[in-house]
């Protein structure tokens, strides 16, 4: 007698996405409140559906099972559930997808929905956020995507945030992103030799972030811009920018007095002296200067 046959086989995938798609945010049948943001907007869901593919929000709306056979400890939470620091369509993004396997994202809210896909674990989703970022990176942008690439340990999404920099450093140090950067991470930048911007401009571009960063955190600027600081290229300076930089560095003591005498120490030696040798190196936007031939760390 012959085997019967069996296959699994697939129905229209748009029209199902469709479907599901009409149960987003829909309080027929919802099962689960959500109240989101500080405009406590109300988001209505299903249990099954967050529950099935999203551990974190299993754990969520399984507070209060302990498998017990006792129906009074096995009582499923009512909510709301009070979701005060994300925005409204932040959420509603994340729901969408959950849903659908599809999400339709804007550059307004993809870094954030970028860290709630951390935060819940929806790799996928933090897969399709990370592409959208590269694909519509911008000046004004890039330093913010930068910061959430390194908090989140995205490496690829760091290396092209970087190399996006390189390419327009100019014009990315005078963004409010590149302000509001870590010091490690504004370090991080710091120690490119493909920085596309000359070194005194560097310079005051460090100094202007350390400004807006000491009044944030309410720290004197030689403390918050301690790290960065380091990665200045100070030897490339002309001995007349050194000077005036000297001057001006006696208002708000940014640069450390060691690092400014090493500087001039290259200079009186005409060689690499007491520096590390890439802070020697000319950057690809380096403008160059008469001394800049003494500067070969490999020159006798």
């Amino acid at each position: 007698m012959a085997e019967p046959c069996s296959a699994q086989l697939q129905g229209e995938a748009a029209a199902f996405t469709a479907a599901l798609r009409t149960l987003v945010n829909n309080p027929q049948f919802s099962d689960v409140t959500f109240v989101v943001g500080r405009e406590q907007q109300k988001v209505f869901a299903h249990r099954c559906v967050l529950a099935c593919r999203c551990q974190a929000f299993r754990g969520m709306l399984s507070q209060g099972l302990t498998g017990s056979k006792d129906t009074t400890s096995n009582i499923l939470p009512q909510g709301p559930f009070i979701l005060g620091n994300v925005q409204p369509e932040v959420f509603l993004a994340v729901i969408e997808f959950l849903y659908t396997n599809s999400i339709n994202l804007n550059s307004q809210i993809v870094l954030e929905v970028l860290t709630s896909s951390v935060e819940y674990g929806l790799q996928d989703l933090c897969k399709l956020c990370v592409k959208f970022i590269k694909d519509t990176l911008s000046v004004e942008q890039v330093c913010e995507a930068l910061q959430a690439a390194v908090t989140y340990g995205l490496a690829d999404l760091q290396q092209h945030c970087l190399a996006f920099i390189e390419g327009c450093t100019a014009e990315v140090v005078r963004t409010r992103g590149f302000h509001e950067l870590s010091d490690t991470v504004l370090a991080q930048v710091l120690r490119s030799d493909r920085l596309a911007v000359d070194e005194l401009d560097l310079v005051q571009a460090v100094r202007e972030w350390a400004h807006v960063s000491s009044a944030v955190l309410e720290r004197p600027v030689p403390e918050v811009a301690a790290l960065p600081v380091r990665e200045l290229r100070l030897p490339l300076l002309a001995p007349s920018e050194l000077a005036t930089l000297e001057s001006h560095n006696q208002r708000d003591l940014l640069i450390p007095v060691e690092s400014i005498a090493a500087a001039w120490r290259s200079h009186a030696l005409k060689k690499v002296s007491g520096v590390p040798s890439h802070l020697y190196r000319p950057r690809c936007g380096t403008k160059p200067r008469d001394h800049h031939r003494h500067l070969d760390p490999y020159t006798k």
